[in-house]
């Protein structure tokens, strides 16, 4: 539908229209497109400019939902609709641009509204409920940018950069409130105000059933329906809002899925799940691939005396049923917290690890790599599912999904040499307090993960130890050996330079701190003048991360080797390492899945052998 494809009405085309019970203020202000067949418009009533796209006698089609071509007993005020769509019982539609091949049926309101000086653009305060982080969303806005903007507060010159590129955008059709783009579906729903709907062909978005969604961006080939209520929100792509969910001040994740629960004042990284009616995310930086269990807290408590606090949780976060968490908290990559009422804040710096808060000994109890020695399964399946789960067809998000990448590697490096420290002071203590006592047990005591007097065990510290080590191997030789498909000694031009120590996860895209230092200055320097350019700046990373990865990878068999590069003979041992290493993984995901498999409580819900593998396989 071109702009200057509109004309104004004949006396004759008004004439059938008011025949057909259609009323406006002024005829003169309805323009349409050709063909045009007034038999289409019936009972409405247009107010305001009105542009009309063409219309045929075809139907549109939702499931059993037939719905023929044209608008139907609506009301219309200063919109715009596209061609081939239709509009039934709409009984407000005002300030919004409606795309071509979209369905709205049985809309009490859809109002969009220009900003001015009483009226500004809604800000989202995410992260944290003071509104010291708040971001102005706008179409297009990856997970990325929010957090980018969101976090680096200190840099005050890049955030009015940030500020400045983002109202000129919104100055622009393309990036207003009250856009839904083509090929979407919106039915049975109460209210939408200032919202963009992203939707194509390819990627069509869904509303339905929904109670309000306001001040908001809807990314593409997403869904929100079942009484789910979003205010100052940020969809990604292919995100699901579902069954009552209650949401504000938040930018969600593509593929995420949130439904029955309550989600305020967050930023939460790609492929995250929600789905209970008694859990809720509050003030929280979620970093993604992440899973909150039924009754989960995350957020509950403030130990302020204003709402000022914050949890961040690496990717890979996991707490357990009934999880209550202090503000503010933090956790490395890959944390499972047992059920448990945390009584203080935390600040986990072990990644895959369990942690457990036991009252009986009063003390927090982490074990570190749990997830490599218990819970292989678990940890293989993450390394393919949320791939096989991402039916974006944009991606304009890059996702790193495994495991195991250079920042999971970094937080192993670190927590190898923490687990050294409290050992060596665990065992001079020992030693100190039981001088010939040759066969007591050491007690590995952390410090600076927990806020209060009581211990912080280590389970397991030594095993937790070596299967660090074997974690980066693994992480070193996937990447190098291409999942083992190429045994050729790497080139160890590698091996040049010092190892890229700092990481940023910028919404599921890994980057190097040093490379986004540089382009946080080159937007406050003008040197970078639009979120276009940026997003450029992200798929360079992007094209540029399987190198940098490589050498990461290189470099950080170095660092366990001690060495500046890989010989021939340590290569081949690595080799062979990497072999049994792979073996193992291949073992404890057949055993961690076999518990399952022979526990026979999960069998006795069944009659026989028979009808547990029809339902299970």
């Amino acid at each position: 539908m071109k702009t200057n494809s509109f004309r104004a009405l004949t006396s004759q085309e008004v004439q059938q229209l008011q025949l057909l019970g259609n009323r406006a203020d002024n005829w003169a202000e309805v323009t349409v497109s050709d063909p045009f067949d007034a038999n289409l418009f019936r009972n409405n009533v247009f107010m305001g400019t009105l542009r009309l796209g063409a219309f045929s006698t075809g139907c549109l089609h939702d499931g059993d939902l037939h719905l023929p071509e044209g608008i139907y007993n609506s009301m219309l005020a200063n919109a715009t609709v596209g061609d081939h769509c239709a509009l039934h019982n709409v009984r407000m539609l005002s300030g919004y641009s409606v795309g071509e091949h979209c369905l709205l049926f049985n809309i009490d309101e859809m109002t969009a509204s220009a900003p001015n000086i009483e009226n500004e653009y809604p800000w989202i305060e995410p992260m944290n409920e003071n509104g010291g982080r708040r971001i102005l969303p706008f179409a297009g806005m990856t997970i990325g940018d929010a957090y980018l903007w969101a976090k680096y507060r200190d840099h005050g010159k890049m955030v009015e950069r940030l500020e400045a590129m983002t109202r000129q955008r919104l100055a622009t059709p393309d990036g207003a409130y009250g856009h839904v783009g083509s090929h979407c579906t919106i039915k049975n729903t109460h209210t939408l105000h200032n919202v963009t709907l992203l939707s194509d062909a390819d990627t069509p978005t869904r509303i339905e059933d929904c109670i309000v969604l306001a001040d908001g961006v809807v990314g593409y080939g997403s869904t929100c329906e079942y009484g789910c209520i979003a205010m100052r929100f940020v969809l990604g792509e292919h995100v699901h809002l579902e069954f009552g969910v209650r949401l504000n001040d938040t930018v969600v994740g593509d593929n995420s899925t949130i439904a029955r629960c309550e989600v305020g004042n967050n930023i939460i990284f790609p492929a995250h799940e929600q789905h209970h009616n008694n859990s809720f995310l509050i003030a929280s930086l979620v970093m993604g691939q992440s899973n909150l269990a039924a009754g989960c807290t995350v957020g509950s408590n403030h130990n302020g005396r204003t709402a000022d606090n914050e949890i961040v949780a690496g990717r890979g976060f996991w707490p357990g049923l009934c999880t209550s968490l202090k503000h503010s908290s933090s956790f490395a990559s890959y944390c499972l917290l047992a059920k448990g009422a945390y009584p203080a804040e935390l600040s986990i710096t072990l990644p895959f690890a369990l942690v457990n808060n036991n009252p009986a000994k009063n003390r927090l109890e982490v074990m570190p790599a749990y997830w490599w020695m218990y819970n292989m399964y678990a940890l293989n399946r993450n390394i393919t599912k949320f791939a096989k789960r991402d039916k974006r067809k944009k991606r304009a998000q890059h996702i790193v999904f495994t495991p195991f990448a250079p920042d999971t590697a970094e937080e192993i490096i670190n927590a190898r040499q923490l687990l050294k420290y409290w050992t060596e002071q665990a065992y001079l203590q020992s030693k100190a307090q039981h001088p010939n006592d040759k066969t007591d047990p050491i007690e590995v005591v952390a410090y600076g993960m927990e806020k209060g007097k009581r211990k912080v065990t280590v389970l397991k510290a030594a095993q937790g130890y070596k299967a660090y080590e074997e974690m980066l191997i693994y992480y070193a030789m996937t990447t190098l050996t291409n999942d083992g498909k190429e045994t050729a000694l790497p080139d160890p031009c590698l091996g040049g330079g010092p190892r890229v120590r700092e990481w940023v996860n910028l919404g599921g895209q890994l980057v190097p701190q040093a490379d986004l230092d540089q382009l946080m200055s080159q937007i406050e320097q003008g040197t970078i003048n639009s979120w276009d350019e940026i997003h450029e700046r992200y798929d360079q990373w992007w094209e540029a991360y399987p190198d940098m990865c490589r050498q990461h990878a290189y470099l950080t068999l170095c660092d366990l080797l001690l060495c500046r590069t890989i010989s021939d003979e340590q290569w081949q041992t690595l080799l062979q390492r990497f072999t049994t290493i792979r073996q193992y993984v291949a073992d404890q995901v057949r055993i961690t899945r076999q518990k399952d498999e022979e526990n026979l409580f999960r069998q006795m819900t069944y009659r026989n052998d028979a009808e547990l593998q029809a339902v299970l396989g």
